[in-house]
């Protein structure tokens, strides 16, 4: 039987398949449909040759979310909260992250003040009810929604956190009076404090439940249809997987699908390959991600800003999401000049329609893409496995008018493109590793995506790391990643209590029905409850402190192993600890999973390979330091075991390239990874 993967990217659609008892992966890829993502992946199916009954679980991820919430085609939204509190989405924290621009505007709420309604109600923070639900009011509020065209209802309740019945009263309700809405309670999805935060969680998570619930039926409909069987997986946010049903129903923790994806594979590969400390790097063709993998896996966060930047807090949600850095450059990303003459690449993006010029699909704006065809990086022929052919003089075509505004030549610019996407990702890789505490030259780089390998050594160079990786099939690494990935559920509980013998017994009571709760949720996955690793922690601060750190904890910890993990971690995080201030807890949370089959890449059959490396041909490579009119190419299925291979040269696969720079050294390792090594300071 087989293990099916399958990551819609903004360009391309990646497929990974997994045969368990072999250990063979069957791939594809092929361009995104934007219409029906679902239509890019059916046909990556029937390329990949795979005989559908014989698919026994499939995992899908991509950014279907997260697109719909930048290009804001979500559904009509409307929000239903306690009277008095219609503005918390518009008044938010007060805050601005730019202390001195006293021209600083919050980002406008998803709903707008006309489709936010008040009722009548009231829970106290200890879960009193201190006024009844007014159930009458509710009708006249769903006719105004009807009226407006309202697809999704957000429902949140002040202090739903510590009470959530008045709450799920009213979104039953409404279910029941209007079937045909979607409706979110915010209780069903995080169970903290936060009014704004939580408010902020069921407005989006409605805003995108109509487009991802249509796009999951509709994709099960076609796989059943095709003889694809379930289970079929959606990867979450924070790095694990769950149901179809469940992830409809909670679309928003499908934020950051890809990402997590690429996070899990790489830090599967690691585990396989004996590296606890990477940073990992992948290059898509709309986007570059990067986070720190430590001590075998990626940081979590309990909280994630969309669109967050230096001037602007973004939209903040109560969800666990993988730890990264995110930023507009990939392969796709066009490259202008900007109001002011200097270049511009990203964060815009060719996507895969039109795409860039080369492509030959009626792009004519110039891209990455384009320039490092130009360059020499991308051999026209073999993009894609040869199922794409290039065009260069397109690509020459699009740059043109460019290097002209710029004054500059065709090659001239085209390095120029390159070289100001690569700044964007360094500046990316510092925030992800010199800002969260940690000296980019103490770690390898991993590189994945179809640009890894083209721009991953020139990074490396810059922030003076000695060692690059790229995984074989960096490609579609994402979607190796997916079948890394186990069914897990995050859940969080609200609770406040001094660090003591009675309050940890109380949390033990608290833990004990979110373990019960999660034995339902894996129900349809396992039958074995037992299996479930659960993984506690909680939220603690000094007393007076507004915001907590989140500290694991064992069943068997007390007081002072509490007290001592927590004082750790804080230091750890702020610089400093208070020995002698009492500790509160503010939260607790579970994370729960199934055990899951460990991936790692196939060991290489070394008596097939040859014993030197001999190159396929030779091209024109055009670098910084000048152009390399023989650049030797080499086939990476074709290159020998532990050889050293004096850069600059160029190594192919399906899809990606490889790109070794001048005093650089190449060597394939009997996993297949490709190792770059550069000599400190070089």
């Amino acid at each position: 039987m087989i293990r099916l993967a399958t990551d819609v990217g903004g360009t391309f659609t990646d497929l990974v398949a997994l045969e368990p008892q072999s250990g063979r992966l069957i791939t594809a890829k092929v361009l995104t449909t934007p219409a029906d993502p679902s239509q890019g992946v059916m046909t990556a199916i029937a390329e990949s040759g795979l005989e559908p009954s014989a698919i026994d679980l499939l995992v899908h991820g991509g950014t279907t979310v997260i697109n719909a919430l930048t290009e804001r085609k979500g559904a009509v939204t409307a929000l239903i909260t306690t009277r008095g509190f219609r503005d918390v989405l518009e008044i938010g924290r007060g805050n601005r992250p730019d202390l001195y621009n006293l021209r600083f505007r919050s980002p406008p709420p998803f709903i707008p003040r006309a489709l936010r309604f008040e009722i009548a109600e009231r829970v106290s923070a200890a879960g009193e009810v201190l006024q009844p639900l007014d159930e009458a009011a509710l009708p006249e509020i769903l006719k105004a929604c009807r009226a407006a065209g309202v697809e999704a209802i957000a429902v949140a309740f002040l202090n739903s956190y510590a009470n959530p019945g008045p709450e799920a009263r009213c979104a039953a309700l409404v279910q029941e009076t209007w079937p045909e809405v979607s409706v979110t309670a915010s209780h069903s999805l995080t169970r903290a404090r936060r009014e704004f935060e939580r408010s902020n969680t069921a407005a989006l998570n409605a805003y995108v439940q109509p487009v991802m619930s249509r796009y999951l039926r509709h994709l099960g409909s076609a796989l059943e249809g095709q003889g694809v069987a379930p289970p079929y997986l959606a990867m979450l946010s924070n790095g694990g997987t769950a149901s179809f049903d469940w992830a409809a129903a909670q679309p928003l923790q499908m934020v950051e699908s890809g990402p997590a994806a690429g996070l899990a594979g790489a830090a599967a590969l690691g585990r396989a390959a004996g590296i606890e400390n990477m940073i990992a790097l992948d290059i898509g063709g709309t986007t570059a991600k990067c986070a720190m993998i430590l001590e075998g896996a990626p940081r979590v966060e309990q909280r994630y800003a969309l669109e967050r930047s230096r001037l602007s807090p973004g939209y903040p949600l109560l969800l666990p999401v993988v730890d990264i850095v995110e930023i507009g450059a990939g392969g796709g990303s066009l490259a202008r000049q900007a109001a002011n003459g200097s270049l511009q690449v990203g964060p815009e993006s060719a996507g895969a329609d039109p795409g860039p010029a080369c492509y030959g699909r009626g792009g004519e704006a110039p891209t990455v893409t384009d320039a490092a065809l130009l360059c020499g990086l991308i051999d026209p022929e073999r993009f894609a496995g040869g199922r794409l052919p290039l065009d260069p003089k397109a690509a020459a075509a699009a740059i043109a008018p460019l290097a002209a505004k710029l004054d500059l030549s065709t090659d001239e610019t085209a390095l120029a493109v390159l070289r100001m996407a690569e700044a964007s990702m360094i500046n990316a890789l510092q925030l992800i590793s010199v800002q969260r505490g940690h000296d980019p030259r103490d770690f390898p780089l991993l590189v994945s995506g179809g640009g890894g390998g083209l721009h991953g050594a020139a990074l490396a160079k810059e922030l003076g790391i000695t060692e690059v990786i790229v995984p074989p099939r960096a490609g579609i690494f994402s979607a190796w990643g997916m079948l890394a990935s186990a069914p897990r559920l995050d859940q969080d509980q609200a609770l406040t209590a001094r660090v003591s013998d009675l309050a940890l017994k109380e949390a033990a009571g608290d833990f004990e029905l979110l373990q019960r709760q999660a034995a339902q949720h894996f129900a349809s996955l396992s039958s074995d409850r037992g299996s479930l690793i659960h993984q506690q922690a909680l939220d603690l601060r000094y007393l007076g402190q507004e915001h907590s750190v989140t500290v694991p904890i064992g069943p068997a910890d007390g007081t002072r192993e509490i007290r001592q993990a927590f004082d750790a971690a804080h230091r750890k995080a702020y610089s400093f600890d208070l020995p002698e201030a009492e500790v509160e807890v503010v939260g607790l949370r579970l994370t729960s999973s199934l055990p899951w089959p460990a991936l790692e890449p196939a060991p290489l059959d070394q008596e097939s390979l040859p014993r030197h490396a001999k190159p396929r041909g030779t091209r024109r490579l055009l670098l910084e330091e000048g152009a390399v009119p023989d650049c030797p190419v080499y086939a990476r299925s074709e290159l020998p075991i532990d050889q050293a291979i004096v850069g600059p040269c160029l190594v192919e696969e399906e899809t990606t390239t490889t790109a070794v720079r001048p005093g650089q050294t190449l060597r394939r390792d009997g996993q297949d990874l490709l190792w770059i090594s550069l000599q400190a300071g070089a």
